[in-house]
């Protein structure tokens, strides 16, 4: 590998052109920042914060492999830079590449706790537990910045309602306070999200996320405190980090967590071309077998958009990775796992209010 060659800091290693347009543009900002311990010049690596919107913020999940109802999503774009993430492809709705524009382009939306308290005050809404990073990561580093993910539990806090959070950034223990009152309720379950045991694979699989080391600090931390957590092993990618299953689960299990969770690799819409090229630069000794081992997950295609097949895969080397799992909720989790969260809570604070008009 040429060190020259890569682009440190980030995870994408290019911009590729946006499905959707067929020319090229650029938004300016104000908010400028970049990897100066890196060694970059500011013209190519500067984050953008651009300030976005919506009319809503909570989604209804359709997908049936996904185990939420809803989600909510303060940011759009992440940079944590992890070059697997699923989420690319929605930049490209927004007019951006989900290359580096993914992470170089952060949406931030302000009105989120507004919104929120708007969707919960309705009449009409029955509880359902609303899973925070459903697409990007509420506690990116944008996070510090604008504290909206911490203004939107406090409005969870207020109406008594359930939360699940994905993450990980260890900044979700500037929060303590607010979640461990959720917790108390049972209002609140957090996914830590671990792929390797390894710092080495964590910088360039995911070179703006918190070390490894802090990541579990967080699970204890949380578990210690009585907040429920899931450390979610995903995705596992033959090859890279297929190997530290149990492992990873046993550390998981040292620390506190409740149970694991995991899927397998897939490279859906242009994530296929953005891995490619990542991978062909920092790992180019394995590149041609890591990529070979994903397609045979998957019919021998990166892209897998398959209901029910696509987050477990198929096949021998997908079969062993399932197989591995189920070994290590045997091994580490029996008779532990999450709790499910009290809906019944936000029904009486709603009848509660009601009554007094």
């Amino acid at each position: 590998m040429n060190p020259k060659s890569v682009l440190k800091g980030r995870g994408a290693q290019l911009n590729v052109p946006n499905r959707f347009f067929e020319f090229s543009h650029e938004i300016r900002n104000d908010f400028l920042e970049y990897c100066e311990k890196e060694g970059e010049k500011p013209d190519k690596n500067k984050t953008r914060y651009l300030e976005v919107f919506p009319k809503t913020i909570v989604n209804k999940v359709e997908s049936p492999d996904i185990g939420m109802s809803y989600s909510m999503n303060a940011y759009q774009g992440c940079e944590h830079g992890c070059i697997y993430c699923y989420a690319r492809n929605t930049h490209e709705y927004w007019g951006y590449s989900p290359g580096l524009d993914f992470e170089r382009r952060i949406l931030v939306k302000k009105d989120a706790p507004k919104l929120l308290e708007e969707k919960l005050k309705k009449k009409s809404w029955k509880a359902h537990t609303i899973v925070m990073s459903g697409n990007t990561d509420c506690y990116q580093p944008a996070e510090q910045i604008y504290k909206i993910t911490r203004q939107c539990l406090e409005v969870f806090l207020k109406y008594k309602h359930p939360v699940g959070i994905i993450t990980k950034n260890a900044l979700i223990l500037r929060d303590l306070d607010i979640v461990k009152e959720l917790a108390k309720d049972g209002l609140i379950g957090v996914n830590i999200s671990i792929t390797s045991l390894s710092e080495q694979t964590r910088r360039v699989l995911e070179p703006r996320t918190a070390t490894i080391k802090r990541r579990f600090e967080t699970v204890k931390t949380l578990t210690d405190n009585g907040v429920p957590v899931n450390v979610m092993i995903a995705p596992i990618i033959p090859s890279i980090n297929s190997h530290e299953i149990l492992p990873l689960a046993k550390t998981a299990s040292d620390n506190g967590a409740n149970s694991i969770a995991h899927t397998i690799v897939r490279l859906n819409g242009a994530i296929g071309d953005i891995f490619t090229d990542w991978i062909k630069k920092t790992m180019p000794d394995r590149a041609d077998k890591v990529l070979h081992q994903i397609e045979s997950c998957h019919g021998g295609s990166l892209n897998d958009s398959r209901f029910k097949t696509r987050m477990r895969g198929e096949g021998k080397i997908a079969e062993q990775i399932n197989n591995l799992v189920r070994l290590a909720r045997l091994k580490y989790f029996k008779n532990k796992g999450m709790p499910k969260l009290n809906k019944e809570l936000h029904e009486q604070y709603k009848d509660g209010q009601l009554k007094l008009f």
